[in-house]
C-alpha cells in the first residue's frame, strides 16, 4: 500500500486531489503501530478517509503548514509519542542532547509545548478549519494541570492551542466517530456527544448527569482545590461508570470531558495492529541516519494495553485506563512470523508486552460490565481478594513464539509486576521467565524500599520485593543460572525525606549494589504523584505530604543512592550530617563513607580513630590499614 502522502507529489501519485485530514505531528513519520500517529492514520484510512502527514513542521514558518493544502474535514495534531517537554528536558531542566523520535536523533526539531504551538500555527493560517488534538501530550493536559517546566498551573490544552476538539486516550474509536460526524456535515462546535473527547462550550444545559469541577480560577488560587478536582477526575476514568466532567473558565467558557471510550475487544485490537503498516520510518529519512526509536520496537510485539497496577507516578490511568485489553495469540504470532522474514531479524524478539508485560486479562470479571472500582486499587496496598491471578495465557503465548522457526530467543523487557507474579500460586511462569526470557539481567521496579515512600508511590511494601528477590535467586540456583536483578530506584518522590533516602542507601549498602542510573522523580501531567508535588496533598485522602522541591536536597537524595561514587562524596556527607546520621561516616563496615581527611573536623577525627579496626566493603581492608598506618607515621 505504501506510505501516506507527505507532499503534493505523493498526493498526485495516489490520485488524491484534496486530503480529508492533514495530520501534523511532532515526531518523524514512522509507519509502525508503536507510533500513535501511524495507528490513527491507518484506522482512518481503513474507514475510507485519506490522511496526509506533516512531520515536524518549522513552527516559525507559516508556509510549513500549507504543503499539503487545506484538508476537506480538518487538521489533526499530535505532539508525539512523548510529551514534548519530557522529550526536551531532563528533570533538572537541562536540555536533552538528542531525540530518538527525530531523524538522525537531532534534538529540538519540535517546539516546547508542541501541541499548543502547532494548534496556533494552524489557526493563524486556516481560521475556519476544524482542529482536533490527540496524542499523549494532549491527552494528559486535557483539563487544567500543573506544568513542572514553567512551575505554573495551566489551562486545558484545548484552550491554549485554539483547537476545537480533543480526542483523549488511545483514540481509535473516537477519531472514527469524529470523522464520520464531520463528513456528515455536523459542525465541529456541535460535536459534543462522542465518548473519549473533550470540547469547549458556552452552555452546559444539554449535559445530563454531569459533575462540575472547581473552576480554573479557584484552583489556580487554591492548589488544594486542584487536588480535590484531580481526585474527582481520577474516580471518573472508567468508561462504564465515568461521568461527564465540567471545568468552568472565565468569560462563561466551559471545558467538558465526556466519559472515556469503551475498551477495544480482542477482535478490534487485532484489527488495529494488522492494518497495512510499512513497519519502518519514511525512506526520506534514510540519508539522515534513520529514526533511532525504531531500533527498540522493530522486533518487539505489543501484547496488551491498559494497566491495573496503579503506580501513582504513572499517567496510564488517565491515558490507556485500568482495564487491560489484549490481542489474540493468532494475531501476535502472525506478526512474529512476518518479523522472521525481515532481512535484519537476527532471531531475537526484543519484547512481548505492553505497559505491564504479565497482565493479559482484566484484573477481575466484573470490570468489563461494571467497570473498575473507584476507591480501590487492584494490587495496592495488597492484592484485592477479587483479583484474578493467572499467567497461563501469557505463558502459552510465549511458548508459541519460542517455537517459531527462526526465533532463537524471546525476551521480556516491558515491566514485570513482581507482586502480581508472587500472587500466582503456580510457579510455572516464574520458572520459564527465568529459564527462557531473561538475558543475564531482569529489570524490575521496586522504586524504593521505605514503606512510607512506597505508600505514596502506590507500590507494594519492601517485604514483598524481598520475597520476590529470594524466589528469583532460588529459581536461578535450581536452574543452574547466574542471572541478576536490576532494580529501578527513584529519588525525591513525594513522601521521601533525607531519612528515607538514607534508609534506601543503607539497603543498597547491605545488598552490595550501587545502581548505575537513578531516576529523580519527574512531575509529569496527570499523575497522582505530580498533584502531590504541586499541592503537597495526597489527592486520594486529602492528607499533607512532604515534598522535596529544593534542587540541592534533590541532589543529596539522588547522591545517597550512588554513595560509592567519589563525585558524590560531599553531597552524601552533607546529607548524612543533616539527617543526623554521623554514625554512617567512618570506618565501620556499616558506614557509607569514610572521613575524607582525618583531623579535618573533631567528629571526623573521633570517627576515624574509633573505627580504625573495622572493615569497609567500599574500599577494602588492605587499603584501610595502609591509610591508618600512614596517619600514625605522620603523627
Amino acid at each position: 500500500m505504501g506510505f501516506l502522502p507527505i507532499s503534493k507529489e505523493d498526493m498526485a501519485k495516489q490520485g488524491i486531489e484534496q486530503l480529508d485530514f492533514v495530520y501534523v505531528i511532532g515526531d518523524a513519520y514512522v509507519d509502525h503501530p508503536s507510533f500513535g500517529h501511524a495507528i490513527i492514520s491507518r484506522v482512518l484510512q481503513s474507514h475510507g478517509y485519506s490522511v496526509g502527514i506533516i512531520s515536524q513542521p518549522d513552527w516559525k514558518d507559516e508556509n510549513s503548514i500549507t504543503i499539503l493544502g487545506k484538508p476537506r474535514l480538518g487538521f489533526l495534531i499530535s505532539g508525539g509519542n512523548m510529551d514534548s517537554m519530557v522529550n526536551h528536558y531532563y528533570v533538572s531542566g537541562k536540555h536533552r542532547p538528542n531525540d530518538a523520535y527525530t531523524p538522525g536523533g537531532e534534538a529540538y526539531k519540535r517546539p516546547d509545548h508542541a501541541t499548543v504551538v502547532y494548534g496556533n500555527l494552524i489557526r493563524r493560517v486556516y481560521k475556519d478549519s476544524p482542529v482536533i488534538l490527540g496524542g499523549i501530550e494532549a491527552s494528559l493536559r486535557r483539563m487544567a494541570h500543573y506544568d513542572y517546566w514553567s512551575d505554573s498551573f495551566k489551562r486545558s490544552i484545548l484552550l491554549d492551542s485554539q483547537a476545537d476538539l480533543l480526542s483523549y486516550g488511545m483514540g481509535e474509536k473516537s477519531i472514527v466517530e469524529i470523522a464520520d460526524a464531520l463528513a456528515s456535515g455536523i459542525a465541529v462546535k456541535d460535536i459534543t456527544f462522542i465518548a473519549g473527547t473533550v470540547y469547549k462550550t458556552k452552555t452546559i444545559e444539554h449535559i445530563y448527569d454531569g459533575e462540575t469541577l472547581p473552576s480554573y480560577e479557584v484552583m489556580k488560587e487554591e492548589p488544594a482545590k486542584y487536588a480535590e478536582s484531580f481526585n474527582i477526575q481520577y474516580c471518573n476514568t472508567d468508561p462504564f461508570t465515568g461521568k461527564t466532567l465540567i471545568e468552568p473558565y472565565p468569560n462563561g467558557i466551559y471545558v467538558v470531558q465526556n466519559p472515556p471510550a469503551k475498551p477495544l475487544t480482542t477482535e478490534e485490537m487485532d484489527a488495529v495492529y494488522e492494518l497495512p503498516y510499512m513497519r519502518t520510518y519514511h525512506p526520506s529519512y534514510e540519508s539522515l541516519g534513520g529514526v533511532p526509536a525504531i531500533a527498540e520496537i522493530k522486533f518487539s510485539l505489543v501484547s496488551n494495553r491498559g494497566c491495573f497496577g496503579g503506580c501513582n507516578f504513572c499517567a496510564l490511568t488517565f491515558h490507556q485506563g485500568r482495564i487491560v485489553q489484549m490481542r489474540s495469540h493468532e494475531s501476535i504470532v502472525r506478526e512474529a512470523e512476518s518479523m522472521t522474514q525481515d532481512p535484519d531479524f537476527k532471531g531475537y524478539i526484543h519484547d512481548v508486552g505492553g505497559p505491564t508485560a504479565n497482565f493479559r486479562h482484566p484484573s477481575c470479571e466484573k470490570q468489563m460490565t461494571q467497570g473498575v472500582c473507584k476507591n480501590r486499587q487492584c494490587l495496592f496496598p495488597e492484592p484485592c481478594p477479587n483479583l484474578k491471578v493467572d499467567h497461563s495465557d501469557y505463558l502459552s503465548l510465549l511458548r508459541k513464539l519460542r517455537a517459531l522457526p527462526g526465533v532463537k530467543k524471546v525476551f521480556i523487557r516491558s515491566g514485570i509486576r513482581f507482586d502480581y507474579l508472587l500472587a500466582d500460586s503456580d510457579d510455572t511462569f516464574f520458572r520459564e521467565l527465568v529459564e527462557h526470557h531473561v538475558s543475564g539481567q531482569l529489570k524490575v521496579a521496586p522504586e524504593h524500599i521505605s514503606d512510607a515512600v512506597l505508600s505514596k508511590l502506590g507500590k507494594p511494601k519492601k517485604q514483598v520485593y524481598e520475597r520476590f528477590v529470594k524466589k528469583y535467586d532460588k529459581i536461578n540456583e535450581q536452574l543452574g543460572k547466574k542471572q541478576f536483578l536490576v532494580p529501578y530506584l527513584m529519588s525525591s518522590h513525594p513522601g521521601s525525606t533525607l531519612k528515607e533516602a538514607i534508609e534506601l542507601a543503607e539497603y543498597l549498602r547491605d545488598l552490595g549494589y550501587m545502581p548505575e542510573q537513578v531516576q529523580d522523580f519527574y512531575p509529569t501531567p496527570s499523575t497522582v504523584s505530580t498533584v502531590m508535588y504541586y499541592t503537597g496533598i495526597d489527592p486520594r485522602n486529602g492528607k499533607k505530604v512532604y515534598v522535596c522541591r529544593n534542587p540541592h536536597e534533590k541532589a543529596m537524595q539522588r547522591a545517597l543512592i550512588q554513595y560509592r561514587n567519589p563525585n558524590n562524596y560531599d553531597l552524601v556527607r552533607e546529607a548524612l550530617l543533616k539527617g543526623g546520621r554521623e554514625d554512617l561516616v567512618g570506618f565501620d563496615k556499616k558506614c557509607l563513607i569514610r572521613p575524607r581527611k582525618i583531623g579535618n573536623t573533631a567528629h571526623d577525627m573521633h570517627a576515624g580513630l574509633k573505627k580504625s579496626n573495622a572493615g569497609n566493603p567500599a574500599s577494602g581492608k588492605t587499603k584501610k590499614k595502609k591509610t591508618i598506618r600512614n596517619i600514625h607515621k605522620k603523627k
